[in-house]
Parts: structure tokens; sequence; C-alpha cells
């Protein structure tokens, strides 16, 4: 089973996603053989052992974003900073996460019909 999808295609532009075990959702890149457009991520072109360049961040509302501590300090939004390279995942100690600092194997998903 696949590590990746595509999700579709648009001129030039093809949107991959993987599913995030850091994260707990989707990521959905827009890939392309040579990035002009920003942004944009290269991709192996293997669904199986995806790799895509440069890093992905993503900043999302976690559970704790936006709301204020005892000292009046609103938190920030959830962070998730990695490198998927073939079919790994290795997230990066400015993710907010749980599963900062670890490489993992990306999940397998099922490819959309």
């Amino acid at each position: 089973m696949a590590r990746a999808a595509f999700v579709a295609a648009y001129g030039d532009d093809t949107h991959v996603s993987f599913h995030c075990p850091g994260c707990e959702s989707s990521h959905y890149l827009r890939v392309r053989k040579e990035p002009r457009v920003t942004p944009s991520w290269t991709f192996n072109g293997d669904l199986d052992r995806p790799t895509f360049t440069p890093s992905v961040l993503v900043t999302y509302e976690g559970r704790d974003a936006g709301q204020v501590d005892a000292d009046g300090d609103r938190a920030p939004p959830a962070r998730c900073h990695s490198f998927v390279t073939d079919g790994r995942i290795q997230f990066l100690a400015d993710s907010t996460h749980s599963l900062s600092g670890h490489t993992v194997d990306l999940p397998n998903i099922e490819a959309a019909p």
C-alpha cells in the first residue's frame, strides 16, 4: 500500500498528500519537477517511498493554540516541521507535537479513487 497519494493535477501543478503521524492529519503539497512557484516541493514520484524537498513546515491550531496560560501568555499555533525521505518522516526539534526529534515510517494510506 502507498504512503502518499496523488490528489489532483492543475496544469503544471500536482498535489500529493501523506498522513502525518505527528499531527494526526494529512499534509498536502504542491509538487513540480522543478519548483518555480512558492510554495512548491520536488517529489521523487514514488508513492511507496516518497521524498519531498525542501522540508515541510505546517502550522495549525493545536489543542492549546491561542489559550492563555496562568502568566497571561497566549500559546502559539502548533508547528510540524519535517523532512520526508524514502518513505520516512524526520520531525525536527522545532515541531510542537510528541514526535518532535523522532524519525518514523510514514503510515500507509489508501489512494483516492
